[in-house]
């Protein structure tokens, strides 16, 4: 009998981080998988992006709508309590075998609770990593020891899970699935990406992702000095997707969409695709903002990141990538350092630390041996270092 796989998804961008991996379980002898959608996924604030899941044709097992109105603390904890009692009725009517998550969402943190009072193993991706200026630290490290299995993206983060007291026979250094996708996924060409977007990149462009920096309060006016500092780059276009669900993301998505209004050479939308995404990326000058993007999939075009304040701080990072302050100043001159020749033919020439791109098979390869080997054990001993 194959074992029942729940993959959970809230957010567009994790979903295209799971798109391959659910498509190669689907594919397996041994799961029978499904989705859980929740979050910004079934928010028309957010783009209402459970569409690209269904047009993906997987099976959706499972949508529980938690977003409410505002983006106050306050609102995300109700949420949380929200996604805490659908997915915690849901698992109580339905036998799981396993539950996989990624990263470090709030969402994820809820449903993980109701999943381990459920008793049910978690798999987790993308633990380990450490990103210092905002909350998602404090959620993703909940979250691995929530977890039975774990899959990291560098051997550095394997080694914090292990750190963290997680047997080092349940966790995997595997890269990063963004990686694989870039490297397997087909992409439009830039005239494709014009027509589809009815906007005009026959000038260099950068793609531009701003989210709140959720343990900083004034996310507001760093995502002003964002758009001051572009307003010097008259001559370059820009291609804006939107901020995530997390404090402050509502407000940062309407000051980014009232910009876009008033400037002829920029463009905003909620959500690409994952697919239009890669090839945006793909025929991009720069990549610009907070986002987690910058540092793991954009080295592996050759393009340089402008990586803004604290968000990110800790990953592991290529040397295409550019840190600055969230000042107006400091986003100028790296920009402008990111548009020099010399910088450029660093970026074109840099080795991305996150992996080869075989990620999602070998997710998919050590869970069968796991399964197929291994009794399974909830009972975890807290591992020491020596």
């Amino acid at each position: 009998m194959k074992k029942k796989i729940a993959v959970l998804t809230a957010t567009r961008s994790e979903y295209g981080l799971l798109r391959t991996i659910i498509k190669r379980l689907s594919e397996s002898d041994i799961f029978d998988v499904s989705v859980l959608v929740t979050g910004a996924h079934l928010s028309g604030n957010f783009g209402y992006t459970v569409q690209e899941i269904e047009k993906d044709g997987f099976s959706i097992d499972k949508k529980v709508d938690i977003l409410l109105q505002g983006s106050g603390s306050a609102s995300i904890s109700k949420s949380m309590g929200l996604a805490l009692m659908g997915f915690g009725d849901y698992f109580e009517e339905h036998h799981l075998d396993y539950l996989m998550v990624l990263g470090d969402r709030y969402e994820t943190l809820a449903v993980c609770c109701a999943a381990m009072n459920a008793r049910i193993p978690i798999i987790h991706l993308h633990g380990g990593e450490v990103t210092e200026g905002a909350i998602d630290e404090a959620i993703r490290h909940s979250i691995t020891k929530m977890s039975l299995y774990h899959f990291t993206s560098t051997e550095e983060y394997r080694r914090r899970v292990i750190q963290l007291g997680e047997s080092p026979d349940r966790v995997f250094n595997v890269g990063a699935i963004g990686v694989e996708n870039i490297l397997h996924e087909s992409k439009f060409s830039r005239e494709e990406l014009e027509d589809m977007l009815n906007f005009d990149l026959a000038k260099s462009y950068g793609v531009v992702t701003f989210h709140p920096v959720t343990l900083e309060g004034d996310c507001e006016e760093q995502c002003k000095s964002l758009l001051k500092a572009m307003s010097h780059f008259k001559d370059y276009r820009f291609i804006i997707t939107g901020a995530n669900a997390d404090c402050g993301g509502e407000t940062i998505n309407r000051i980014l969409q009232e910009y876009a209004n008033k400037h002829d050479n920029v463009y905003f939308t909620y959500s690409l695709g994952m697919k239009k995404y890669l090839s945006a990326l793909n025929n991009a000058a720069f990549v610009l903002g907070n986002s987690s993007s910058g540092i793991i999939e954009a080295p592996s075009f050759g393009i340089p990141t402008i990586n803004i304040g604290n968000r990110q701080k800790g990953r592991i990072q290529a040397d295409s990538v550019i840190n600055c302050d969230s000042k107006e100043e400091e986003i100028v001159a790296a920009i402008e350092k990111a548009m020099s020749p010399d910088f450029r033919e660093v970026a074109k020439n840099v080795k991305n630390p996150y992996g080869n791109g075989e990620t999602s098979k070998q997710i998919v390869s050590i869970l069968e041996k796991l399964v197929k080997n291994q009794k399974m054990d909830l009972e975890k001993k807290f591992y020491d270092l020596i």
